[in-house]
């Protein structure tokens, strides 16, 4: 079953916990620069959160070991902020989930630290925001579900790029993962559900340089291309309506 909104408070209630992890969001990307740790990064999060007093998510429903997944490519997501130092040229994933009053939002974007703009590095980070937008362009009411991945999957390959398939988006709102599940970012032409308005969705991108599927580091929880390509995400909360969706996540 599909959870939606029903009431004005769930709206206001999304709205709250969504600011609340963009704002944290930003902060992380603002602060990311080479010489720190990923468990530093980690912490300026934390504090975001500790603030307006939400729960980091992974650390609620999963027992996560830290605020934020904070992934270096080639991991793609999940990684585990340490004490890994972060490099010039590094691709940065940022992605932050929390929990207030009982409501849920999922943020997440991808920076290259210290960029050339010209480079692909910076390329493939450009690529997998535009992608999320055009996704999102398409989730309206009455539309089938499958055209958010449908887009998404031609902006990544007029570029060059592919999408990983094994990871996906989500449903979201009174639990990190709600119904509907597996968002992917292809075209999967036997999805024939429907979105209809009131949908809380965590729309993401996985946008990658080589490989189309992610397989389990050796922590238990980083996500690796098996051939060492590099992966940019960017992820917003949306609620769904009969026109243009209502971006939770969006500063």
């Amino acid at each position: 079953m599909y959870v939606s909104i029903e009431t004005e408070q769930d709206l206001i209630s999304l709205q709250k916990i969504g600011k609340i992890v963009a704002l944290a969001r930003e902060e992380m990307v603002k602060s990311a620069k080479p010489g720190m740790t990923t468990a530093q990064l980690d912490e300026i999060g934390k504090r975001i959160l500790d603030q307006y007093g939400a729960v980091a998510a992974p650390k609620k429903e999963y027992n996560f070991p830290g605020t934020a997944c904070i992934s270096i490519s080639p991991v793609a997501a999940h990684g585990i902020p340490d004490h890994t130092v972060l490099k010039e040229g590094d691709i940065v994933n940022i992605d932050v989930s929390a929990e207030f009053d009982g409501y849920y939002a999922d943020t997440g974007a991808t920076l290259v630290l210290q960029p050339d703009s010209s480079s692909w590095k910076q390329r493939l980070v450009e690529c997998s925001s535009r992608a999320l937008l055009k996704g999102l362009e398409k989730a309206k009411a009455g539309t089938r579900l499958n055209q958010i991945g449908r887009a998404i999957q031609n902006e990544a390959r007029a570029s060059g790029f592919q999408v990983i398939k094994n990871l996906s988006g989500h449903g979201i709102g009174r639990k990190l993962h709600e119904a509907p599940d597996s968002i992917v970012n292809y075209y999967e032409p036997r999805d024939s559900r429907l979105l209809r308005a009131g949908l809380v969705l965590a729309v993401e991108t996985f946008i990658s340089s080589g490989a189309e599927e992610v397989e389990e580091g050796s922590d238990g929880w980083a996500l690796v291309t098996p051939d060492g390509s590099y992966v940019a995400q960017f992820e917003h909360t949306i609620v769904v309506t009969d026109k243009a969706p209502i971006i939770l996540t969006a500063v």
